[in-house]
């Protein structure tokens, strides 16, 4: 269903959530859980998808800035209501725009496969108590796989002199 006119613009928070649940729908295969994990998962997946997306708006704006090419970016929704990074220069010239799950699958696999070291904090993100999923997703974001995989992506965005 196309959102009409009269519609109400989507809101690019809850899209964000639901691609945390794709990404936990595809953690669950990825990682061998069991239904009882169900719900870890889909706090792990929100909370990745959450994290980085909107970890990502201000470091890219930053770098950018920093070396002299800023860049704006903006959390929208493309058209069949996915997440979607926008950018734009400071003069409102539109900028490459990424979209939140190629953002997530760079962050977090390689080659198709979840990193290894993304893995080991995901799964033990799975077993234990709050605390233990916490420090573990934690862990995850500040993995460096992730960072490495961040640089990556802002240099991918930033303007070529």
């Amino acid at each position: 269903m196309r959102p009409t006119d009269s519609s109400p613009a989507p809101d690019p928070q809850a899209a964000l959530m639901a691609e945390g649940d794709r990404l936990a729908r595809h953690l669950a295969q990825t990682l061998g859980a069991t239904l009882p994990d169900q719900p870890r998962l889909t706090l792990l997946g929100r909370s990745l998808a959450l994290n980085l997306v909107n970890a990502f708006v201000p470091t890219l704006e930053h770098v950018t800035r920093r070396a002299g090419s800023p860049l704006h970016a903006a959390l929208t929704v493309d058209d069949r209501g996915r997440p979607l990074l926008q950018t734009a220069t400071p003069d409102g010239e539109a900028g490459p725009a990424l979209s939140a799950d190629d953002l997530l699958r760079d962050l977090l696999f390689v080659r198709g496969h979840l990193h290894p070291t993304v893995r080991d904090h995901l799964q033990a993100g799975l077993g234990g108590s709050e605390h233990q999923a916490t420090r573990a997703l934690v862990a995850c974001l500040n993995s460096r796989p992730v960072l490495d995989a961040m640089t990556r992506a802002v240099q991918a965005l930033m303007p070529r002199s």
